[in-house]
C-alpha cells in the first residue's frame, strides 16, 4: 500500500476499477494467511536429501530391472 500511495496517490485518486479489485483481493489474502497462521514462505518446500537419494536409487533399480538384452548380435 505504501507504493501505491507514494507512485499512485491511491487513496487520493482512484485506481481503475481491475486495479482496485486486485488491491483489495490481495489484502483480504494478506488478511486471512496471517490469521491462520500461514508461513511466509508456503510456496518453498524443504528439501530432503536422503529422500531424494532413496528415490534415485530406487529408479535406477527399476531401470535395471527392466533391461532387455540384446541376443541378436552374431558372432
Amino acid at each position: 500500500m505504501h507504493w501505491l500511495s507514494q507512485h499512485a496517490g491511491f487513496p487520493k485518486s482512484r485506481l481503475a476499477v481491475h486495479a482496485e479489485t486486485l488491491v483489495l483481493l490481495s489484502a483480504a489474502a494478506k488478511t486471512l494467511e496471517t490469521e491462520a497462521g500461514a508461513r511466509p514462505n508456503f510456496m518453498v518446500k524443504s528439501r530432503d536429501v536422503a529422500r531424494d537419494a532413496a528415490l534415485r536409487a530406487h529408479n535406477e533399480r527399476r531401470k535395471l530391472a527392466h533391461y532387455k538384452c540384446d541376443n541378436s548380435a552374431k558372432v
